[in-house]
């Protein structure tokens, strides 16, 4: 029988430490663009190689076009993220609270709430982490969900920045035969080419990673260069994201590890392809946008995040509602190349 005069200590919460870690955004999309309307509107101007034209000093001068402008418009997809709480939830101990209470209800309802909006923000977080890596890899954005037409929104990018013409003999798991370090410098060219931009910046999924680390024109020149520019990590990693992992040819190598439940299938996915490989830069200058509220409450305004909570009478529920318009934007989408470089 349980002593009921006993002193009960809660020693402490440990929480599953799958909190979201927005690295992608955090590195490549630093720049935050509100437009208050329902589309999101930027300027792209073209770059051409041009040469000034030679002309005899006894002529005319040649007319030269200006390089003009275009207008791009995205519409951004809608979150609205509803909770409901009955209030017999703040009746009961809440997660970190002393055995046998401490709190008044009121206050178990304001570290609730405070709690399921900071949830909120992460998931939030975690969906444009996710439309980070589709835009960089992909140059495009694929946003569907209940009563939204699945929709793709394309930025442009140059058919060519997508690789596909890696296969057998090869794919970096390919070790006698294929050369990561020239293809690495192919298509950083190739991103130059196309945008002006080398993409120093290289991120690898788990599997082409290993196989990059164990290639025999890689590994003694990676690790040597890591054992004198990093200090021994001692203590685990607690955050999902990109990893520095070492310097080559000038090329800054990440491993990136991240996942996310999908909403339709219930089934938890790899936020960047294990097998494949993305080169990339800060000067791909993307962009974290939103769109307007729509909510008279929020004055119709863009902001990034806006939340409301209210309640019903009967039966008495309290509701907290985070409404956000979300798109991220690779405004040099060029600066990117992306290629699946480990076998299926």
């Amino acid at each position: 029988m349980a002593d009921v005069f006993s002193t009960n200590v809660l020693m402490g919460v440990v929480q599953n430490l799958k909190t979201p870690n927005p690295w992608l955004l955090s590195r490549y999309f630093p720049m935050e663009f509100t437009d208050p309307s329902e589309e999101i509107h930027f300027d792209v101007i073209p770059g051409k190689r041009r040469v000034a034209p030679f002309v005899s000093p006894f002529v005319e001068g040649k007319i030269v076009e200006s390089l003009g402008q275009t207008v791009k418009t995205f519409k951004p997809a809608y979150i609205k993220d509803k909770r409901p709480f009955h209030a017999g939830r703040f009746l009961k101990r809440a997660v970190g609270e002393q055995i046998g209470g401490s709190l008044s209800p009121e206050q178990r309802m304001q570290l609730t709430l405070a709690t399921e909006m900071q949830d909120q923000v992460d998931m939030v977080g975690r969906r444009m982490e996710l439309m980070a890596s589709e835009a960089l890899r992909l140059g495009t954005v694929t946003v569907s969900g209940d009563s939204y037409p699945t929709t793709t929104v394309s930025f442009g990018r140059t058919a060519g920045n997508t690789i596909t013409n890696l296969s057998g003999g090869t794919l970096w798991s390919a070790a006698g035969t294929s050369f990561p370090l020239d293809n690495l410098q192919d298509w950083g060219t190739v991103g130059l080419q196309a945008s002006g931009a080398f993409p120093v910046d290289v991120i690898l999924g788990v599997d082409a990673w290993k196989a990059f680390r164990a290639h025999a024109t890689v590994k003694d020149r990676l690790l040597g260069v890591k054992n004198t520019g990093l200090e021994l990590n001692q203590g685990a990693i607690s955050v999902e994201g990109g990893q520095y992992m070492g310097t080559i040819d000038n090329f800054n190598v990440f491993v990136y590890g991240g996942w996310y439940v999908d909403p339709a299938t219930g089934t938890e996915t790899a936020i960047f392809p294990a097998k494949a490989a993305l080169m990339t830069s800060s000067l791909v200058e993307g962009v974290r946008a939103f769109g307007a509220i729509q909510d008279e409450k929020a004055g119709l305004q863009a902001v990034p995040y806006f939340a409301k909570s209210w309640t019903v009478e009967d039966p008495a529920v309290r509701y907290l509602m985070m409404q956000s318009a979300p798109l991220v934007v690779p405004t040099r989408v060029d600066a990117s190349v992306y290629c699946a470089v480990v076998t299926a």
